[in-house]
């Protein structure tokens, strides 16, 4: 589709090891549109993270053509790559990657930071607000619990107010009840700011809330499904990983 927010054309992954080519990403064809919820599923090794790292510009395609929010990825420079990610697109990893020796304000004052904006840090005191740590603060991440982190992690994806999250098993190191704290979270924000959310997830229970999912096997998609399936249907096939 010609006005698709996302557009991935023939994608093709091929990293190279001591036993030779290994085939990641064998031709993605898949069109993605603003404001959808896309959750990416399939078993271990389908490539469900390599398709995000590859969407976001930190790996780059060995073949096909990507565009994502007006830019054709391929042709991009690594300065271009980063003022891409740094204007379009927000990151969450299950593993937070905060910085240690930053304060939660810190944290998220840092995308805007590099980009020059002169109120970062009023924004991301706002941003912190809206995710419930506005007593957080000056507080470091070793002081903070799984769930605080994860939400530092959300309000520094936010603050840009990026048109496309990516998110990485955003709960997957956290226990039930904060996770889905997290996940509620994570989509009241996403309502809020109007933006596309595609996301990696073994969890049955946050695939059936996504509207589309997108199932991998082998670096191809083997499955586009849309329009709210079941709790039951989600667990088929966001299980096998």
């Amino acid at each position: 589709m010609s006005d698709s927010q996302i557009s991935l054309k023939n994608i093709q992954l091929e990293l190279h090891s001591d036993s030779g080519p290994v085939h990641i990403l064998r031709g993605i064809n898949l069109d993605i549109e603003r404001g959808e919820t896309v959750g990416v599923v399939g078993p271990s090794g389908s490539g469900k993270t390599s398709l995000l790292m590859v969407l976001a510009g930190l790996e780059p395609a060995t073949g096909g053509s990507l565009t994502s929010a007006g830019h054709v990825l391929g042709t991009l420079d690594e300065d271009g790559l980063a003022r891409y990610r740094r204007d379009h697109m927000g990151i969450v990893f299950q593993g937070f990657h905060l910085i240690p020796t930053m304060t939660a304000l810190e944290n998220v004052a840092i995308p805007l930071e590099f980009s020059g904006q002169s109120d970062a840090f009023a924004r991301a005191e706002h941003e912190l607000n809206a995710v419930g740590l506005g007593h957080r603060l000056g507080h470091f991440p070793g002081q903070m619990s799984g769930g605080e982190q994860q939400r530092v992690a959300l309000a520094r994806s936010f603050v840009t107010g990026p048109d496309i999250l990516l998110a990485d098993e955003p709960t997957g190191s956290l226990d039930q009840a904060t996770g889905q704290k997290i996940l509620d979270l994570m989509f009241e924000l996403k309502e809020r700011a109007g933006t596309t959310l595609i996301m990696v997830t073994h969890s049955s229970e946050l695939a059936a809330r996504c509207g589309r999912l997108i199932r991998l096997e082998d670096g191809l998609i083997v499955g586009d499904d849309a329009n709210g399936l079941t709790a039951s249907d989600a667990g088929e096939v966001a299980l096998n990983g």
